[in-house]
């Protein structure tokens, strides 16, 4: 079962910027790694403040000045911050030296229909966009290569997790047991009802799935009676990973819920969605070799 010692710790940056960053991984030099909170932003009215996406109608000026102060909390330029347009499935970019800082004042330069993102090019800062859905977390100390991908139910699902470690293998040549991992805050499973549309994908999911690993619907949700249930998707991503070959002990995972502390993050499900987006990232900073 996932540890419930919280890794993310909380914490405001020097510019007003409230991160959680994954205290456990500080110990590997020149990686950056976390996500971000609703305080310390310039954004307005439904999105106040640390709004960190374009897509939600909020000021393109407020979300350049909210991501310029987000790079600098976490040791980037603002020219390092490089992300995609999300679309809820399972499409992961390699993201080349060329390709810095794409996406970082507009949606058009961004990777198209992306929703993950690997390199293994020092300084620069991969970022994804969230409102409950699930943070997953990527990095090989030993291949020097990081990654994040953006999990909802549909990712999920569609195994994003066990993409984003077969793209590890096929292009940089890591191996599943020296990648570590990490599942950020996100819709906890007290606070994520959901119908049987849902649950149907992820029977479907486990049924595919054979050997002393395999599970049950009933290991990842709680039935509700009528259809519904309540379905933790940060253990069901857990459970992907770990049977892509990443260690158990390599896994961190945070017990943050969004949707249960509106006071420090957004959330789609609790606001309605009118409400902002978190980021997260990860990066290698320059002359940085995570030993």
């Amino acid at each position: 079962m996932i540890t419930r010692q919280e890794p993310f710790a909380h914490r405001i940056a020097a510019n007003g910027a409230e991160v959680f960053e994954i205290a456990p991984w500080h110990s590997f030099e020149g990686l950056s790694a976390g996500f971000t909170g609703r305080g310390g932003g310039v954004s307005e009215g439904v999105h106040v403040s640390l709004n960190c996406a374009l897509h939600v109608d909020d000021e393109p000026r407020h979300v350049a000045e909210n991501r310029a102060r987000v790079a600098e909390a976490a040791g980037f330029r603002f020219e390092d911050w490089t992300c995609g347009e999300q679309v809820h499935e399972a499409e992961i970019a390699i993201v080349t030296e060329e390709d810095r800082g794409r996406g970082r004042t507009d949606r058009e330069s961004a990777f198209q229909d992306t929703d993950g993102l690997l390199t293994d090019v020092p300084g620069v800062m991969l970022t994804s966009f969230y409102a409950d859905c699930v943070p997953l977390y990527f990095f090989d100390p030993e291949r020097q290569v990081v990654g994040l991908a953006h999990a909802g139910w549909k990712g999920t699902v569609a195994e994003i997790g066990r993409r984003m470690v077969e793209k590890m293998k096929d292009r940089y040549g890591s191996r599943p047991e020296d990648i570590r991992a990490a599942i950020g805050p996100c819709i906890g499973e007290r606070r994520y009802e959901v119908n049987d549309v849902v649950l149907d994908r992820v029977k479907v999911l486990l049924e595919k799935e054979t050997g002393n690993e395999s599970r049950s619907l009933a290991d990842f949700s709680e039935d509700l009676g009528g259809g519904k249930a309540l379905l933790n998707l940060k253990e069901l991503n857990r459970h992907i990973m770990i049977r892509s070959g990443i260690r158990p002990e390599h896994i961190q995972c945070a017990a943050w819920c969004t949707a249960s502390r509106t006071d420090l993050f957004f959330s789609h499900r609790e606001e309605k969605g009118r409400t902002g987006r978190m980021a997260s990232w990860i990066g290698r900073k320059e002359g940085g070799t995570f030993r």
